[in-house]
């Protein structure tokens, strides 16, 4: 029997920035961290959609990181105008924004659009040009003569990436939507405030917290 090879339209987010030391704001006046790995996606979703509609079949990967599971949106606060700035913490609530994207783009699956967002993992690249020597030590991935080498359960950027293939290109996740994977395969919950290494945490997946997200992004506008 010949297999049926089935078209879809695909769009990746992974654009991102990490724990920028300071607070920078970009040219619309939108914290840094949130615009570059939360915002921008969204925008470029949301433009996109009339493309994807008249596809009847696409998908849409968000690529997140377990960094989401300490920080839960903050909707009081989502540019540290009141707060102090903590370069973490911006990172971990545009990673938790990431995966409300997915859930809030449930309302697209009538439309044949599906939408889910997944964990490289711990990979070394560019993403880590922000941090300063003494982190990237803290994080054993320096040693004192300033060489960067991987721990063992670091993975190269290739496999880093098969998530993301997985989630754009498998027909196991044909109709899958609204979910956070890791490894290759859909994470548990959990609760996020217990110092997992792994899963999802739960005010990422909260539908509530999606759509609220949602409605903020789109007052946002596209810059």
């Amino acid at each position: 029997m010949r297999s049926r090879l089935i078209q879809e339209d695909i769009l990746i987010g992974n654009a991102g920035i990490m724990a920028l030391p300071h607070r920078v704001t970009s040219a619309e006046g939108w914290e840094m961290q949130l615009a570059t790995n939360y915002l921008g996606h969204f925008a470029l979703a949301t433009t996109l959609l009339p493309s994807m509609q008249a596809s009847g079949a696409a998908r849409i990967v968000i690529v997140s990181s377990g960094a989401h599971r300490a920080f839960p949106f903050d909707f009081d606060d989502p540019q540290f105008e009141h707060r102090p700035y903590d370069p973490w913490a911006a990172y971990g609530q545009s990673q938790t924004a990431d995966v409300l994207l997915t859930v809030g783009a449930r309302r697209w699956l009538a439309d044949g659009i599906t939408a889910d967002a997944v964990n490289p993992g711990y990979v070394l690249t560019n993403l880590q040009r922000h941090l300063d020597d003494d982190t990237m030590r803290s994080f054993g991935v320096m040693d004192d003569d300033g060489n960067v080498k991987p721990l063992p359960y670091y993975k190269p950027p290739p496999q880093g990436a098969a998530g993301s293939v997985l989630l754009a290109a498998s027909p196991l996740v044909v109709g899958v939507t609204g979910r956070y994977f890791e490894n290759n395969q859909e994470a548990e919950v959990v609760a996020g405030d217990q110092g997992e290494s792994s899963g999802v945490a739960a005010h990422a997946i909260d539908p509530a917290a999606a759509d609220r997200l949602w409605d903020f992004a789109t007052a946002a506008g596209p810059g």
